[in-house]
C-alpha cells in the first residue's frame, strides 16, 4: 500500500506533470514543423533548384539486383531533417526570448504600495501631535 501512495505522490508532483505536458506539446510541435518543412518550405526550394525533390536525393553505393536491395546514402532526407531541426530550434529560441522579456518586465515593476489602514493613519497623526 505504501508503494502505491509513494508512486501517486511522485506522479502528482508539479514538475512531473509539467514535463509530461511539455513532451506531448513538443511532439505535436515537431509534427507541425515537419509538415511545414515538407509541405510548405521544401517544394519551393526544390522548384528553385530545378524541380529537385529533396527526399529523392541520394547517393547510390550499390545498384539493386534481384537478390539485394540498393545501398544508398539518403542525404536529401538528412537535409530535410536538418532544416526541421533548425526551424524547431529557432522557434524555441524565440519562445524563450519572449518568456525572458516578459519575466524581466514583471521583475522591473515596483511592488505596489499598500494602502495604510485608517487606524494606523490616526495613530501616526496622534504620534506626530504628541511630538510637537
Amino acid at each position: 500500500m505504501s508503494l502505491a501512495n509513494d508512486f501517486k505522490s511522485f506522479i502528482m508532483r508539479g514538475n512531473v506533470l509539467d514535463l509530461a505536458v511539455a513532451v506531448v506539446i513538443g511532439a505535436a510541435f515537431g509534427r507541425i514543423v515537419t509538415s511545414f518543412v515538407n509541405d510548405v518550405l521544401m517544394p519551393p526550394i526544390g522548384l528553385l533548384l530545378g524541380g529537385v525533390e529533396f527526399s529523392d536525393l541520394m547517393l547510390t553505393l550499390q545498384q539493386a539486383t534481384a537478390e539485394v536491395e540498393a545501398v544508398t546514402i539518403n542525404y536529401g532526407v538528412f537535409i530535410q531533417t536538418v532544416v526541421d531541426f533548425l526551424i524547431i530550434g529557432f522557434a524555441i529560441f524565440i519562445v524563450i526570448k519572449v518568456f525572458e522579456k516578459t519575466k524581466r518586465k514583471e521583475e522591473a515593476k515596483p511592488a505596489p504600495i499598500a494602502e495604510i489602514p485608517a487606524q494606523e493613519k490616526l495613530l501616526t497623526e496622534i504620534r506626530d501631535l504628541l511630538k510637537k
